[in-house]
């Protein structure tokens, strides 16, 4: 892989974070994501299941991992099985894992090929009573595609129809909200590859450039850096798109006098940086941009002030709406009178901050977890507010990645300038880290 090696003890812990809620008797199933390909032959780059991932460690297809902790073989209790040696397609591909190389990644000792599957796993599985099948929960994942893990239940549903069934999401979602030291040095990295990307972006934003060319600026330094690809689509919008909140055309040219809002973040080992700042194109704020940018870091410090342990989502969110809609009024986009009129389930500030302030984040962007789940040490969330004016071109978010403690909060991103005079001392200075 390129990026450094991973500790074992990681994957060691997970696992048995996940087999210590296991009801007894149990076997689970984890598989690896499917080859997706464009048209033709052509595949679109790999990207492991990251509930895979976080259990083993392992980065590349056709994996399978068999957890079974009441296994009367102890050689049994937990396997994995990786991709078949098979020398034409290493000399089209390269070489893949060995099973000793798997062993060492995940802390797994017993290795297979991923042709012994069936037989292996048929004569477990009626060892056991329970069958704990993983699946896509996430509350925003639509798709119209069938994955490996829908076929996989499927066939298991067919060919062991009286076992009992579990999801395994919910442990995953449990387990996976709270993050290890480890875990939290990978997203540091994640975190710094993005901070030079964004000094990058900084020394090289100017009228006439194009919103496609700063997405190249980026990727050159995520690449430079050790991360394969950005954690997702990379969003540069200027003037007006900057107030379209996912906007990824990016077939914009950067005007004089505009803004250009950059919500992006590179990938690490799999672990995901997420950050927006919003920079003047020609290097300097005009008064109207800066009034709106300092009430959205107002809003922001205020709201991570608010981000503590024991506070669930929506209470957070109440919170920060309230600070945000003395920000609008003080803007007189909002009146007081209005607001204390508003339909509490309709609040008027929505017209300006349409999103939420804050998702988890780890492997995933929008990472595990449960909105009705206290915030506790060591689950790491974003905090995000933005104001966004499109009849005056005017979009700003600003966001920055934070971990939560027992005594509070830590800006894992507080190295990448988010005051209004640092950003404008480096673009007209050329100041560099």
């Amino acid at each position: 892989m390129r990026y450094n090696k991973i500790n074992n003890e990681l994957f060691i812990k997970n696992r048995k974070n996940f087999k210590e809620r296991l009801k007894p008797n149990s076997i689970a199933i984890f598989n690896s994501n499917d080859v997706v390909c464009y048209n033709a032959d052509e595949s679109r780059p790999f990207i492991q299941n990251t509930d895979l991932f976080y259990l083993t460690g392992i980065d590349q297809e056709d994996t399978c991992l068999i957890i079974f902790p009441d296994s009367r073989e102890e050689d049994a209790k937990e396997i994995l099985f990786i991709q078949d040696y098979d020398e034409k397609r290493i000399i089209w591909e390269g070489l893949k894992l060995n099973e000793k190389e798997a062993s060492e990644i995940s802390g797994i000792k017993t290795v297979y090929s991923l042709s012994q599957f069936n037989p292996i796993f048929t004569s477990l599985v009626f060892e056991a009573e329970h069958i704990y099948l993983n699946t896509n929960e996430h509350l925003r994942y639509v798709s119209p595609i069938e994955t490996k893990d829908a076929r996989f239940l499927k066939w298991c549903l067919q060919s062991f129809p009286l076992h009992k069934y579990e999801r395994s999401a919910p442990i995953m979602h449990d387990i996976r909200i709270i993050k290890s030291p480890i875990e939290i040095e990978l997203l540091k990295k994640a975190i710094d590859i993005t901070k030079k990307a964004f000094f990058k972006v900084l020394n090289f934003v100017k009228p006439g450039v194009w919103e496609y060319e700063i997405e190249a600026e980026i990727y050159y330094e995520f690449l430079k850096n050790r991360s394969r690809r950005p954690a997702f689509e990379i969003i540069v919008a200027s003037g007006k798109h900057s107030c379209y909140l996912h906007s990824i055309t990016k077939n914009k040219q950067c005007n004089d006098g505009d803004v250009v809002l950059i919500d992006y973040g590179a990938e690490y080992a799999n672990y995901s940086a997420d950050i927006t700042r919003t920079i003047p194109v020609n290097g300097k704020f005009n008064h109207r941009q800066k009034a709106v940018y300092n009430s959205v870091l107002k809003i922001h410090k205020e709201a991570i002030k608010l981000l503590l342990a024991g506070k669930i989502m929506d209470e957070y969110k109440a919170e920060v709406g309230e600070i945000v809609e003395k920000e609008l009024i003080d803007l007189k986009l909002l009146s007081f009178s209005d607001v204390k009129k508003q339909d509490k389930n309709k609040p008027l500030y929505k017209k300006y901050f349409m999103h939420g302030i804050s998702h988890h984040l780890g492997l995933d962007v929008h990472d595990l977890g449960s909105k009705y789940k206290k915030f506790e040490e060591g689950m790491v969330l974003t905090c995000e507010p933005g104001i966004y004016l499109p009849e005056e071109n005017i979009g700003i978010r600003l966001e920055n990645d934070m971990l939560i403690t027992k005594n509070g909060n830590i800006n894992l991103s507080s190295e990448i300038p988010i005051e209004i005079e640092e950003i404008e001392e480096i673009m007209n200075n050329s100041k560099t880290i």
